[in-house]
């Protein structure tokens, strides 16, 4: 932010030789976006600016995965973050503590936004695995060339507890969310249930896993 007085009214400038004090810059903020009329609209309008310029250098981050996405496209997902962003840190402004800028804090909700929001754009017109039950492939897509034999043995016996242990259900969740690595409000839409359903399921098969296996899941996981 190159003047934090245009960002705040009630703020000092900020001085080149004198070290920002976070806290009277974290309440500055706070005061203002809690205040009424003009004041709050001013201080909102520069947050999200700056909400929106994090979520553009996020999704700038993550092109490789956007490749084909128009610049039109990309530019609504920032601001669709930049919004998303500016009404979690509105709703949690009493979870802000004073440990980091204020601005630092609220950037986290803009990246968080925009990383989700490139996740599911570059899933959108991809298909989900084509037979999650079919384990055979896993060694390869989840083992480097390079490592040693102890891990690939690590992995034949996860392998064959995914194979034995789970049900058919808990394999297709598992291996899109786990090691196809699908956003969950994807598969969620694609398989037409809930987050809360998908996390449950997740976990019973997590919970199977190292029951059988113990820490040998949590290594390769």
């Amino acid at each position: 932010m190159s003047n934090l007085a245009a960002s705040v009214p009630a703020m000092e400038p900020a001085s080149a030789v004198r070290p920002v004090d976070r806290g009277a810059e974290g309440r500055a903020w706070i005061a203002s976006l809690r205040a009424s009329g003009a004041e709050r609209e001013v201080a909102a309008a520069n947050l999200h600016a700056l909400l929106l310029r994090a979520a553009r250098f996020e999704l700038g981050r993550r092109r490789g995965m956007l490749a084909g996405v128009t610049r039109e496209t990309i530019e609504d997902l920032a601001i669709q973050s930049a919004d998303d962003a500016l009404s979690a840190v509105l709703s949690k402004l009493d979870d802000y503590r004073f440990e980091s800028r204020f601005t630092t804090w609220a950037y986290k909700f803009a990246i968080l936004e925009a990383a989700v929001r490139s996740r599911r754009r570059a899933w959108q017109e991809r298909e989900l695995p084509a037979d999650p039950q079919d384990w055979s492939t896993l060694p390869a897509r989840v083992l480097d060339p390079v490592e040693d034999l102890e891990m690939r043995e690590r992995l034949q016996a996860i392998v064959s507890a995914i194979q034995t242990v789970l049900s058919p259900h808990q394999r297709e969740v598992l291996s899109a969310l786990v090691f196809a690595d699908i956003p969950i409000d994807v598969l969620a839409e694609r398989l037409g249930t809930t987050r809360g359903a998908l996390y449950k399921t997740l976990h019973d098969a997590r919970r199977k896993l190292r029951t059988a296996i113990g820490a040998e899941y949590d290594r390769l996981t």
